[in-house]
């Protein structure tokens, strides 16, 4: 279990790090153009080692991948929208709430809600200190966390209809379209810069291709509840990484703010079926 658990960690580590990369690729692209490069990378990644069969889907097979696909574009869409405008570790903070609500509203536990007391304690303080925070920013990220509790939610129907990877293919495709046009629109002749293109892909590669590997290889020997726990640990890395790679530095008072939301997301899901997919942030 131990070799799968360091996948778990490195698959968290690579999503974080490439979100850093994205981020301080910001000033010669826009968000919108880089998350949809790093869409197109996982997507021809990821449908030519599925291959995923398209004849003999049913009508609900496909509203249930489309469903997919937009809150997967959405989700990618608003963290990068989020984090261009606060600070990479706070913007996926406030987003893992909406896998915590979820995982609270899935719960009958009374003590849960000592969870989400700690969970909103955590965005309370985030608040007392709002010189790093934009309401535009924190708008986003609250956007985002409801595109993934509704991915979570979309990505388990979509496994039980679509075999393997299929889905998960279809879907990035079909998020790839989403944001095709606001891409190009916003990103104009960087697109065609060959230097950016390269960075692109290799974000899609760490924020995308490598963490799903990792997961996907993981959860089949590690228990769901270590997992859930493992995913907890998505605000320490994005801060980590946002410190390593951009320099934004926390203040206390903000290290206390994600611990508290990691502490809620850990007690939450401790004992739960697992709730959190791999999520392309």
């Amino acid at each position: 279990m131990t070799r799968a658990i360091w996948l778990v960690v490195v698959g968290i580590i690579s999503v974080q790090v490439g979100a850093a990369f994205a981020k301080d690729l910001f000033g010669t692209i826009s968000p919108t153009a880089i998350v949809w490069l790093r869409l197109v990378t996982s997507a021809l990644v990821l449908t030519a080692i599925a291959r995923p069969r398209l004849k003999a889907r049913s009508r609900e097979d496909w509203m249930v991948v489309v469903g997919f696909g937009v809150s997967l574009g959405l989700m990618n869409w608003a963290i990068y929208q989020s984090f261009a405008r606060i600070p990479l570790g706070i913007a996926v903070t406030i987003e893992f709430i909406g896998p915590l609500t979820l995982a609270v509203l899935g719960s009958r536990r009374v003590r849960d809600l000592v969870w989400v007391g700690l969970a909103g304690l955590g965005v309370l303080l985030l608040g007392f200190e709002p010189a790093d925070l934009t309401v535009a920013g924190v708008l986003y990220a609250l956007l985002a966390g409801a595109a993934w509790a509704a991915y979570i939610l979309l990505s388990a129907r979509t496994g039980a209809r679509w075999p393997g990877l299929d889905g998960l293919a279809v879907a990035s495709v079909l998020a790839t379209l989403l944001l095709t046009v606001p891409a190009v629109v916003s990103g104009g002749d960087t697109l065609l810069d060959g230097r950016v293109l390269l960075i692109g892909a290799m974000i899609g590669l760490l924020s995308s291709v490598i963490p799903y590997s990792c997961e996907m290889t993981a959860l089949r020997t590690l228990p769901p509840s270590v997992f859930s726990i493992l995913m907890s640990l998505e605000p320490a890395a994005a801060a980590l990484a946002a410190i390593v790679i951009l320099h934004e530095v926390i203040t206390p008072l903000q290290g206390v703010a994600i611990a508290c939301v990691i502490a809620a997301s850990v007690g939450a899901t401790r004992g739960q079926p697992v709730l959190t997919e791999p999520a392309p942030d």
